[in-house]
């Protein structure tokens, strides 16, 4: 069978604009129903969803700080965790005060006593107070203590153990000379976390060195006397 087509071209054209038209106002039917759909699901998400969300959050809050008021003693509990916590940096912070008199062994001449020993773990100071046969020794005590160096079980490099050494008086006496030395130590010698080693240089013949070493802390004349009775 033959056909003809018997329709102008004009015609034609009009019956594809029309068919076009008709699918371009399908296609946004339908994206317009695709975005009023997704834009009631947002308002239900935001409206109703994360509303019964927060409100049923807020009401689980309350519930658990209600719980944590009626528990008896709470402020001492929580006083005891938070000291708790700190226990650990507290003990890993605290200096090693065991090594003080191995220290001061190494670092006092045999010829020296000592009368007083202040020390400031938190400025990091140290006074010695005591006798000395002359000041020569005293000299040789305030010398040592100024090049003293030392090292670290992770560090072999030598650092200066003490800084601002001063002989801050003295006095001349005939059985002597008294003497008081300050100085600012370097806190890495009293660390509880490492081990240090002093070195003294040899200007000084000290307590750690002898056999029998001397009393190394004199005891005042008063209490002296008090524990002879």
């Amino acid at each position: 069978m033959i056909q003809f087509n018997l329709l102008p071209d004009v015609k034609l054209e009009y019956v594809k604009a029309e068919r076009l038209k008709r699918t371009v106002i399908s296609l946004c039917l339908l994206a317009s129903a695709a975005s009023l759909s997704l834009l009631i699901m947002l308002v239900l998400t935001v409206d109703v969803w994360q509303n019964k969300t927060i409100n049923d959050l807020s009401s689980d809050i309350k519930t658990a700080g209600n719980k944590l008021k009626s528990t008896p003693d709470l402020d001492k509990i929580l006083t005891v965790q938070g000291q708790l916590h700190v226990l650990g940096g507290l003990h890993d912070a605290k200096p090693t005060e065991t090594r003080l008199f191995q220290y001061v062994a190494q670092l006092t001449p045999k010829e020296v006593t000592i009368k007083d020993l202040v020390v400031d773990h938190t400025a990091n100071t140290i006074s010695i107070t005591g006798n000395a046969p002359s000041l020569d020794v005293v000299n040789v005590f305030t010398d040592s203590l100024k090049f003293t160096s030392y090292t670290t079980a992770s560090s072999t490099e030598s650092r200066p153990a003490f800084s601002g050494v001063v002989l801050s008086s003295f006095k001349r006496g005939p059985e002597g000379a008294e003497y008081t030395i300050d100085a600012t130590f370097d806190p890495a010698i009293f660390n509880i976390a490492e081990s240090a080693k002093l070195k003294v240089p040899n200007i000084v013949t000290t307590r750690s060195v002898l056999e029998h070493p001397t009393e190394l802390f004199s005891v005042p004349e008063a209490e002296g006397a008090g524990q002879g009775q």
